[in-house]
């Protein structure tokens, strides 16, 4: 069989849709390697920074690496721009959404709204609220989404900082998306993490 019988899903019977899912499991298993791919295209995304989208995503996990954090921190600040190419108006919703079945819940909502954080740095300068990030004043990743923003977004724009490749990354990607999606043990449901681990940094550097 090579491919389904019908051309209307109600039309569709067991044999097929258990062919359908044999296709989808071995899609999904090349998730990560289609993301490395996207961050490479990165390289021609928005441009009038110092660096490329790529350069700041590389920069980004790469700090996140340094501070000590773990798999899901540094995932999670690798790909927080990846919906840079295809979602430039909610791109931090769209990487929050390919990021949630696989990661920590804490990560993905911190990337999902590390773009009203970011606004605190330049939002004033053009007419916007800087303090957009104050209506999520009391929620529990507040000051992870903070900190997120703070150490490892904000300031990798940075040309001369000496940051990992993407090869680097690659078995980090590959273990988060290898994970069982939406595993409670993976999300973890309001459990909080340390973006930085002073004793696991200090290894790394």
């Amino acid at each position: 069989m090579e491919k389904v019988k019908f051309t209307a899903m109600k039309d569709g019977d067991k044999e097929d849709y258990e062919f359908l899912t044999r296709h989808e499991i071995d899609y999904a298993s090349k998730t990560a390697e289609r993301l490395l791919g996207a961050l490479v295209d990165l390289d021609e995304s928005l441009s009038g920074y110092q660096v490329t989208r790529l350069g700041h995503s590389l920069q980004s996990a790469t700090r996140a690496w340094r501070d000590g954090a773990d798999t899901d921190w540094v995932a999670s600040a690798l790909l927080h721009d990846i919906g840079d190419i295809y979602a430039p108006y909610n791109h931090d919703e769209y990487a929050a959404t390919i990021l949630r079945p696989f990661v920590r819940e804490q990560c993905a909502w911190v990337v999902e709204k590390h773009g009203d954080f970011q606004k605190l740095y330049y939002a004033h300068h053009l007419g916007g609220n800087p303090h957009a990030r104050d209506a999520y004043r009391d929620h529990p990743y507040f000051d992870d989404c903070a900190a997120f923003c703070e150490r490892w977004d904000q300031t990798s724009f940075d040309p001369s900082y000496d940051h990992h490749d993407i090869g680097f990354f690659r078995e980090m990607v590959e273990e988060v998306f290898a994970r069982k999606p939406y595993d409670p043990a993976v999300i973890r449901s309001g459990a909080r993490v340390a973006l930085t681990d002073p004793s696991i940094a200090e290894g790394r550097n």
